[in-house]
């Protein structure tokens, strides 16, 4: 379900994203937000208009770089004697690497080297005898000629393993290089492509197509010791039947240069795991969650009767935000003190986030930057990532899914 209301906030992102994402469009930055390409474009207008910029300033076009001119005939002579050093240089190397692989071929292990072995045989073959080859190497002419009998249907198997890669190349580069061999199956199957998730998954590895890793942790929960008991009404159970029943919030840090952060506040559907209400900000007082929270009721329309989990963070744990949760009618409930499995959906979302946006980096740079990036990486989450928790579908996909079945059962 769409946003009823954007905020000033959610507006002024939007506009930031596009602005500046090299050679993007109204369309493109449109769907991975989930509004409307002329809701968009009235946004950017505007926005130009209250800046006094024009369009042709406010995304500038590459430029051409401009054509070498050619070289005179005596450039061009010293170019081709140059070449014909650097071809006889390689030469003499492959002659030295060819000596020192026949005194040292017998020394390695056969699994390992048989199949180069093999190619080495049958590239010198016109020039060595294949008997001679097959002694210096330690293989048996009866495999290297059945290799040999089989080099058609190899040779096309690894046609059709360079023209999968290339599809597995553009699934991974489009999800910002964040989806591994079960996600990429998944968006090629959609595609219309057969294909097996072990199949994607020696391909992934066989030419280096891999994911992130996430690396350190900083503290954000502290338990606030005055604060009232709330009872744990998920017990670690993080499904729910309906969307708009059960919500999950947490606290991450978005580290920045220099050793600074900015901090994030979530609010998760646990039908969907759809991400309803965000907040950043450079501290991590109440209003961080109170904020977030606030989002998910407008994208939602209403929370009223509905359960929001967290942790024992003192955020969530002050009158403040208990009052918040009673005026929308939300229900508090909270894991126990110093166990990340009783929020353990919120902390795996926040991991994800961060391993697919800081791709490895130790920082996101600046404030601005991080900002830009992460309010990226959360529109598209919900409209265009998939999730192994929804068969692989986009949260937005799989509410749609759900509500179109109920209308037909109702109908």
């Amino acid at each position: 379900m769409a946003m009823r209301d954007y905020s000033d906030e959610f507006k002024a992102d939007a506009v930031a994203l596009y602005e500046s994402t090299p050679g993007a469009t109204y369309k493109s930055i449109a769907a991975d937000l989930g509004v409307n390409r002329a809701t968009l474009r009235e946004w950017v207008l505007r926005d130009r208009e209250r800046r006094g910029v024009t369009a042709a300033a406010a995304k500038p076009t590459a430029r051409h770089r401009a054509a070498v001119p050619p070289a005179d005939p005596d450039e061009r002579v010293r170019q081709l004697e140059a070449r014909v050093a650097e071809l006889e240089a390689s030469e003499r190397k492959l002659a030295t690497e060819r000596d020192i692989l026949r005194k040292a071929a017998k020394y390695f292990r056969r699994d390992e080297l048989v199949r180069s072995r093999f190619q080495f045989v049958d590239d010198h073959r016109n020039t060595y005898e294949v008997k001679r080859l097959c002694e210096i190497l330690d293989v048996n002419r009866s495999s290297y000629y059945k290799w040999l009998a089989g080099a058609e249907a190899r040779a096309a198997r690894q046609r059709q393993d360079r023209v999968l890669a290339e599809e597995i190349r553009k699934v991974h580069g489009e999800s910002g290089g964040a989806y591994g061999s079960p996600r990429v199956t998944a968006e090629l199957r959609e595609k219309g492509r057969r294909v097996n998730e072990k199949r994607v998954a020696r391909i992934m590895r066989t030419f280096s197509i891999t994911g992130i890793r996430l690396h350190r942790r900083v503290r954000t929960t502290v338990p606030d010791p005055a604060a009232s008991p709330v009872p744990d009404l998920f017990q670690r159970n993080f499904t729910a039947t309906e969307p708009g029943r059960k919500y999950m919030g947490d606290i991450t840090y978005l580290p920045l240069a220099g050793g600074k952060f900015l901090y994030l506040a979530t609010v998760l559907d646990c039908f969907s795991r759809k991400v309803v209400g965000w907040s950043i900000a450079d501290h991590m007082r109440t209003g961080l969650v109170a904020d977030a929270l606030r989002m998910a009721a407008s994208t939602r329309g209403r929370l009223e009767g509905s359960v929001f989990h967290s942790d024992h963070g003192a955020q969530y744990g002050s009158r403040a935000f208990a009052g918040l949760c009673g005026r929308l009618g939300v229900t508090r409930s909270m894991g126990m003190v110093g166990t990340s499995a009783d929020n353990a959906a919120c902390e795996s979302f926040h991991a994800s986030l961060k391993r697919e946006t800081l791709k490895g980096a130790h920082d996101y740079g600046d404030a601005t930057t991080c900002r830009q990036t992460v309010f990226a990486w959360l529109t598209r989450y919900n409209t265009r990532r998939r999730h192994s928790a929804n068969g692989h579908l986009s949260p937005d996909e799989y509410e749609r899914r759900h509500h179109s079945v109920k209308l037909t059962l109702a109908a």
